[in-house]
């Protein structure tokens, strides 16, 4: 029986929601496939450092996926697709390669793709780009599926990208819930250690623009002086995150300790925060839920249906600094109250965001569509 080859095509491979998925997904289909993974930057690779000793990876040299969407260059992107038995995109950068794939899957005899969307960068968090949106439509024309993890892309991608319900399909992002549970080590954190009689307002993030990270640090500046901000992750927004803190005094009590695991930098917070202009189906937020946490952010995407019902009230309108603030200043202040919402979290997570589901629906996914290409298991 041969071995399936699935191309990967992301505009980078940081360790951010989606690429962790792809890893998490890459490791648990084990040597039941070959994976070729293309990242648009080479410089960032973070997510690599989780692969598995079983997962088969490889880096294949590949066409720029950035550029003007020429015939010529969408040629040569089809070409380089030739050979494998799936290919999976990831998020608008990805978008010419699909474009390439409608255009040129007879010409090269593509494989069939599966496109990914997770969510959207700063540059359409206020709103989708109307030239994109249309470009979307027409580059997923001959896509086998679209998969989403959010009711919200579901319904974006049904209404805005006129796609048809057959091609879309919601699978929410799960993750391994038991392993948040296991008791937190005070030093579990590269440059932070968790002190005695310290409480954390923890979030794990990319450091961009998007995830309006400066106001989560103004939200936490009137705390009472036991409460320290953990900001786990790395990106751009280091220096305005940390000018921020110097601005509200707040220097002394902040830690930016990099990227790290999120099971380990989890189950050290008290309150999980976000503070994004724009988000999906937040893995970091399920994390958070799995380890018993309660949470104050935006009422974006998917996150007001995502926790659980008495963790409604701490949410926020996106931008909101003050209702933020209370909302993590209520909480800060009742601990009785952080543990019965965290434990309803935590019930809920375990219940409906569990990793088992989504890996099997996933390989049910791949596997269906390359046994119906001809690819033997």
């Amino acid at each position: 029986m041969s071995i399936p080859r699935v191309l990967h095509l992301h505009s980078s491979f940081d360790a951010g929601g989606k690429e962790l998925r792809c890893v998490q997904l890459i490791n648990a289909f084990g040597r039941d496939a070959e994976h070729a993974i293309v990242s648009a930057d080479p410089e960032r690779r973070a997510a690599a450092e989780r692969f598995s000793g079983a997962a088969q990876v490889s880096w294949p040299e590949f066409p720029s996926l950035k550029g003007k969407p020429l015939p010529g260059r969408l040629k040569r992107l089809a070409a380089a697709m030739a050979g494998y038995d799936l290919i999976c995109t990831y998020n608008w950068g990805a978008m010419d390669a699909v474009m390439a794939h409608t255009l040129f899957a007879d010409v090269y005899k593509l494989p069939p793709l599966v496109h990914h969307e997770d969510g959207f960068n700063e540059d359409e968090a206020s709103g989708l780009k109307p030239l994109r949106n249309f470009y979307r439509g027409i580059a997923l024309g001959r896509s086998s599926a679209l998969v989403v993890p959010s009711r919200t892309l579901e319904r974006i991608a049904l209404e805005t990208w006129h796609q048809p319900r057959t091609r879309v399909r919601l699978i929410p992002n799960g993750i391994d819930t038991r392993a948040f549970s296991l008791p937190p080590k005070r030093d579990a954190l590269p440059r932070v250690v968790k002190r005695k009689g310290e409480l954390w307002v923890g979030t794990l993030a990319g450091l961009r623009p998007v995830k309006n990270l400066p106001l989560l640090v103004r939200a936490c500046r009137d705390l009472p002086e036991e409460w320290q901000v953990v900001i786990g992750g790395e990106g751009p927004d280091r220096d305005a995150i940390l000018a921020q803190a110097s601005a509200c005094g707040l220097v002394h009590r902040l830690h930016l300790p990099g990227q790290v695991e999120p099971a380990k930098a989890t189950a050290l917070f008290d309150i999980f925060a976000l503070s994004s202009l724009s988000e999906q189906f937040p893995i970091s937020l399920v994390e958070a839920m799995a380890a018993g946490l309660p949470i104050a952010a935006p009422r974006v995407g998917d996150i007001a249906a995502m926790v659980a019902t008495e963790n409604g009230p701490y949410l926020c309108a996106p931008g909101d600094e003050a209702g933020l603030a209370a909302a993590i200043t209520a909480l800060a202040g009742d601990q009785a109250l952080r543990k019965r919402i965290g434990e309803a979290n935590r019930a809920k997570a375990r219940a409906e965001y569990d990793e088992g589901r989504m890996i099997e629906r996933y390989r049910a996914l791949y596997w269906g569509l390359m046994n119906r290409a001809g690819v033997a298991r």
